[in-house]
């Protein structure tokens, strides 16, 4: 017989539900590839690929509002490994950063009491990965760090703040969205405060517009919109202003630089910082669902939005503006210039209702083509985007509105070619095109793609309390082959959920009944009981429903038949031990005895019999003496039944097959009845011993009340201990071999529940208070053994208990969540490396840091001894099986398409990085790679012309693009500011950005539109004839050059930038313009103006800039590096940096595209390069690794790899 303590695993866990109004805005997908929500006080973290609960992370004691993912911006290795954490933040102001692999925290925040209003990492230092920015209401931010929890600066501004959003172009920019308008703080940085209280704006809509500006063609709502201009006022806007619905979110546009997107419940706003003008808006027509959330896209101009009705729109951008910009006077051929969002995909919406309502999504950061939509009722929805190529693009002549999306014509950075529909859609870039693509290479060899949104995960909560709660029989030696840990939880609407605990996924909803569930009790492993009772009508009856459920078929049927209906109400219902019978309990009416096996009602008492408030089976019957008589029996009637003159052999064959015949027929007809006993209590607090044997019950014996107790409300039952428990709170064991009693005052609430646990000698019992609960042992000494108490050690209040296993408990809650706890009830996050998972979870953050750095080598540099393999152990890693086998265990949970990738032998080594980074999240490695994979093809000198320039870096990598390609897109978005002005001020931003453009006759015409009474006609008028007249000759060339000159001395850097460009001396005015701290405005100013040779120049000066103490933005300088195609010098940067995977990888792609000039210099440093390698490769224990790598580097790897092949030998000696 095997002791209690020995059980199933079964991990603590908490079983959620439905969410509060307060965790809508708590949604975060991290680069780590998993999702975090707020649900209560709880942080969950799941896995969005297998729709299962990682963690769930106890420590705030209020609702959670905010969850943030650190970001993974920065070079991994072991003393900066990979590692999940996690800020989360609540309504009492607290913020929690944790480590969640193993479910600690690593400090807590607290400054005010109020909730946090919305809080994120810092990413773009080198240094700052660490610091935490949070808005603690109503007008404080405060820069923390989150590692230490100390507070490094704050700072108050005079408005609300109600969310921020910072610049992913330009960190010192952050925009502040406030209940009056929108702050602009240009002066951030991680050191000090921000100086000034910045700038602060209003969204206006004024009614005139401008002339020349016809409206696009439309309908409805959006032409409405259409006839005012939204932009940006340093002003209050007067009561006549068209007023707008209240702005519900605030975010830059990740894929262009200066653009933000304000939503409302009925339009999207596009903004051009530039000229502070609306260049776009996605409007909903009347009858249409509003806008809840939207979630703008970096690899694409791309919107994820979100709807009232939890229907999901894909909306992809396009910029529907000429190379001229000019539209004729009619304006029917050329259509105004917008930034248009063309509706491209949707997925189905939700029913909508009081208690069910979308609240949040979020969308993958690194492959942003998966989008998780939480639901008030604790569903999460997974929607990935899928794209069906239909082959080569016929040029459409429909007419329609919409462009045609197009595949990429590269995949990782590598022409496609043939393989376009075997490409796998790793990502939004790899399924659609950007569009930058000219209309002549698209119809000659592009793929039209269609978009679709298909659900792949979804995870359902419980449902609104209250429940109730039984779990399934124990575990014994003779179900241990069939058993399963299944929980049943009754609910409110009359639904049953059945749970596996080993995964706490679950395993069955059944919807039986019609009224709230109110009690559970199981008659096998594999069926159940339920009982339900409806509102009580006029006369005080109610409808009783008490179904028998068989979970194998799922079949459920009425136990009772007919009865039911307009009786008394039913207050319990007891299973007795053999599961042979069941007493059903009522308020005023007597209670009825039935038979299980047979759902027939074998006694119903007489209306004499006493009132019960308490009733509980006894674990003692007869059937083991039962059985054996009827064996005894059985044998006697077979001999005589058998023929005397046969042989003995005969004999006992015949005997032992009428036996086993008369017990398959006692078995189905249930012959067998053993005596059972069961005791109950009455109003008066007497207590009755009643047998059981058939349809006959005897009245055993009556104890008298006790004068120390109240009414009894619940009986327990176990072995020699009887303990009963009283409305006042006080509970009484008997101990009924030694008849004595012992009772016990708690001093508590009533007592609801008594449960012993499972397991044979164990006297442990849970003990349900209307104010808690408590866990006491019986065996020798009694004593309690934990207790927890509501408003005390925790918020929620405990509506039902019952025992896991021997030594952990389940407590239903009324927040929605069950809980399943260690005895000492406290609550324990679990380690998520330790955790029983249905199905393997990609995840490299979970392995120990060497381990997933060793994981990492061994994915990137394949093929290993000439041969692709995903089998750890076919290389030579001298390490514990323990820890290959986990290393195991994550290749193994890869997606097919990743290891065909993998395995692919045309997979080049740029790709496999690409991929790498992509798997792990890894945002400093991806933007890296993506950048090198592509400027080591364009300066390659035999790759296709037509490819390259077909295919160029997306904008949403801004001044690392090519010039041309930047060009471009700048004469793109200058016509579009053009067309959407309607203003002086914009008039005259839109004219000094055409003068720095070059393009001097549109400029020309912007200024001889000032009207003569404003006061700067003259001034235009005279400078629209020096732009025309101005000449290359030398006199007026030195004339304006030192009026330029003069004018950026005295403060009008600006002005005097125009007339160096005016003069094409735009080389001189990035010069001044970098000497003024104007960084980005120079690089912008020397890719639109300069040629390659004097552009790099200015980019190197920027490069020194970003490399200072001061800036510290190196891995910046790196990428501006690659874009001049310097890659000696980012070589060097690497190896300086102490990047030794990321450097050697990078030459070992150098070396392979012939992109680096071999001399002795460059020898020195490839094989300082790979020596450096092989040590990291040694450190993490990683043999092979380090052995090819000492090779590569030549004599530099000598003396590491006479070291390695020594400790080789001697590995294999021992």
């Amino acid at each position: 017989m095997i002791p209690f303590t020995v059980n199933i695993k079964l991990s603590t866990r908490t079983l959620t539900g439905a969410l509060t109004q307060l965790n809508k805005g708590a949604l975060d997908w991290g680069c780590q590839g998993l999702i975090a929500y707020g649900c209560h006080s709880l942080v969950l973290v799941v896995d969005p690929s297998t729709a299962q609960t990682l963690q769930v992370l106890e420590k705030h004691k209020s609702d959670v509002v905010k969850v943030k993912w650190a970001r993974e911006n920065y070079h991994h290795n072991l003393g900066s490994p990979y590692a999940l954490r996690l800020a989360s933040a609540d309504s009492s102001g607290k913020i929690v950063v944790w480590d969640v692999t193993t479910g600690t925290t690593r400090c807590e925040i607290q400054e005010h009491s109020k909730p946090i209003h919305d809080m994120q990492w810092l990413w773009s230092q080198d240094a700052s990965r660490d610091l935490l920015l949070a808005v603690h209401p109503p007008n404080l931010i405060v820069l923390w760090n989150a590692d230490t929890g100390t507070k490094l600066w704050k700072k108050s501004y005079a408005e609300n703040i109600l969310s921020f959003s910072f610049n992913p172009f330009q960190p010192s920019q952050l925009a502040l969205l406030t209940s009056e308008g929108i702050v602009f703080v240009s002066d951030f940085s991680p050191s000090k405060p921000p100086a000034s209280s910045g700038r602060k704006v209003y969204i206006s809509s004024p009614h005139s517009s401008p002339a020349h500006a016809k409206p696009v063609s439309a309908t409805g709502a959006k032409k409405a919109l259409n006839k005012v201009k939204i932009l940006i006022t340093n002003e209050k806007p007067s009561a006549e202003a068209v007023t707008l619905n209240e702005c519900l979110q605030l975010s830059y546009l990740p894929s262009k630089r200066n653009h933000i997107l304000l939503l409302y419940p009925r339009e999207i706003l596009i903004l051009d910082l530039e000229v502070n003008q609306t260049v776009g808006v996605v409007a909903i027509e009347r009858t249409g669902v509003p806008f809840l959330q939207v979630t703008p896209c970096f690899q694409r101009d791309v919107l994820f939005c979100l709807h009232e009705n939890g229907c999901i729109t894909l909306r992809v951008g396009r910029q529907g503006c000429g190379n001229s910009g000019v539209t004729n006077e009619e304006g029917e051929s050329d259509p105004v210039p917008e930034m248009t969002y063309d509706l491209r995909c949707q997925c189905d919406g939700i029913r909508v209702t009081k208690t069910v309502r979308p609240y949040s999504i979020t969308c993958h950061p690194i492959n942003e083509n998966t989008i998780a939509l939480i639901i008030s009722d604790g569903r999460v929805m997974i929607w990935e985007l899928k794209s069906s190529v239909l082959g080569r693009k016929i040029r459409n002549t429909s007419g329609s509105n919409a462009c045609t999306l197009y595949a990429p014509l590269s995949f990782c950075g590598k022409p496609v070619g043939l393989l376009q529909n075997k490409r796998p859609a790793l990502s939004l870039d790899s399924m659609i095109a950007g569009q930058s693509l000219s209309d002549t290479l698209q119809s000659a060899n592009s793929h039209e793609v269609h978009l679709k949104f298909l659900l792949t995960g979804l995870l359902s909560g419980l449902p609104q309390p209250p429940f109730v709660v039984r779990m399934c029989p124990p575990l014994t030696t003779k179900n241990i082959t069939q058993y399963k840990p299944l929980l049943a939880v009754g609910t409110s609407n009359g639904s049953v959920f059945v749970y596996n605990l080993t995964s706490g996924l679950l395993h069955k909803e059944l919807n039986i009944h019609s009224c709230e569930v109110r009690g559970i009790e199981w008659t096998s492993l594999t069926s159940f009981l339920s009982f339900a009772t409806s509102t009580p009508n006029n006369l005080g009856l109610v409808r009783n429903e008490l179904q028998l459920v068989d979970l194998l078929t799922g079949r459920s049927m009425a136990f009772r038949g007919e009865r039911g209906n307009d009786e008394q109400i039913m207050e319990m219902i007891k299973v007795s031990h053999l599961k042979q019978y069941l007493v059903v309990v009522f308020k005023d009416k007597p209670m009825e005895l039935w038979d299980i096996r047979t759902c027939t009602l074998l006694r119903e008492m007489s209306k004499i019999f006493p009132t019960v408030t308490a009733l509980e089976w006894s674990p003692s019957h007869n059937l083991k003496s039962l059985r054996k008589k009827q064996m005894a029996a059985r044998e006697a009637i077979a001999r005589q039944t058998v023929s005397s003159d046969t042989d003995l052999s005969s004999v006992e064959s015949s005997v032992i097959s009428i036996l086993q015949e008369a017990e398959s027929k006692s078995e189905m007809s249930q012959n067998i009845s053993a005596r059972e006993h069961f005791v109950f209590a009455d109003t008066d607090g007497q207590v009755y011993h009643l047998t059981v044997e058939g349809n006959s019950v005897k009245d055993s014996a009556r104890i008298p009340p006790d004068g120390s107790m109240g009414s009894i409300s619940c009986i327990a039952w176990k072995g020699d201990t009887l303990v009963l428990g009283d409305v006042d709170g006080n509970l009484n064991f008997w101990d009924l071999k030694a008849r004595v009693s012992r009772g016990i005052p708690t001093r508590r609430n009533g007592v609801g529940k008594i449960r012993f646990a499972p397991g044979k000698g164990n006297l442990k019992l849970i003990v349900l208070y209307t104010d808690g609960a408590e866990v006491w042992d019986t065996k020798e000494q009694l004593q309690m053994v934990s207790s927890l108490r509501t408003g005390r050690n925790v918020n929620y209040r405990v509506l039902d208990v019952d025992w896991c296993s021997s030594d952990k408990v389940i407590l239903a809650c009324d927040d929605g969540c069950i809980r399943v706890l260690e005895m000492s009830m406290k609550p324990a996050c679990f380690r998520m490396d330790e955790q029983e998972l249905l199905d393997p979870v990609w995840c490299p953050y979970l392995l120990l840091p060497r381990a997933s750095l060793v994981l990492k080598a061994f994915l990137l540099h394949q093929p290993w001894g000439g041969k692709h393999s995903l089998d750890i152990s076919s290389i030579n890693y001298p390490e514990h099986d323990d820890l290959k086998n986990l290393i195991q265990q994550q290749i193994n949970a890869l997606t097919n398409d990743i290891k065909d990738l993998i395995l692919d032998s045309e997979f080049n080594l740029l790709q496999r990085c690409l991929l790498v980074a992509r798997l792990y999240g890894d945002e400093s490695e991806l933007h890296f790679w993506t950048v090198a994979s592509h400027y080591l093809q364009v300066f390659q000198s035999d790759a296709p012309h037509v490819i390259i320039s077909a295919n160029p870096l997306d904008i949403c990598y801004d001044l690392l693009c090519e010039n041309s390609y930047f060009q471009k897109f700048q004469l793109d978005r200058i016509c579009l500011q053009e067309v959407k002005r309607s203003s002086y001020e914009h008039t005259r931003k839109c004219a000094d950005q055409l003068l720095l453009l070059g393009q001097t006759d549109r400029a020309v015409q912007l200024l001889l539109e000032t009207s003569a009474d404003n006061p700067q006609y003259y001034c235009d008028s005279l400078k629209a004839c020096l732009v025309t007249t101005v000449t290359s000759s030398g006199p007026s060339q030195s004339t304006i050059k030192l009026v330029a000159t003069n004018m950026i001395a005295n403060g009008k850097l600006a002005e005097g930038v125009q007339l160096l460009c005016l003069i094409d001396k735009a080389a001189d005015a990035c010069r001044y313009l970098q000497t003024y701290n104007e960084w980005n405005h120079a690089a912008w100013l020397a890719k639109v103006r300069l040629n390659p040779e004097e552009c790099a120049e200015v980019m190197k000066r920027w490069v020194d800039h970003l490399c200072s103490s001061h800036i510290n933005q190196k891995y910046k300088a790196i990428l501006v590096l690659l874009s001049l195609g310097c890659f000696k010098k980012v070589l060097e940067m690497l190896h300086s940096m102490r990047c030794f995977d990321r450097a050697a990888l990078f030459l070992e792609a150098c070396l392979r595209n012939s992109a680096i000039e071999i001399s002795d210099e460059t020898n020195k440093l490839i094989s300082a390069v790979f020596a450096d390698y092989a040590r990291t490769l040694r450190s993490l224990g990683f043999t092979q690794g380090a052995v090819r790598f000492a090779q590569k580097a030549g004599d530099a790897g000598t003396e590491l790899l006479a070291e390695l092949q020594c400790n080789k030998s001697e590995d294999q000696i021992i």
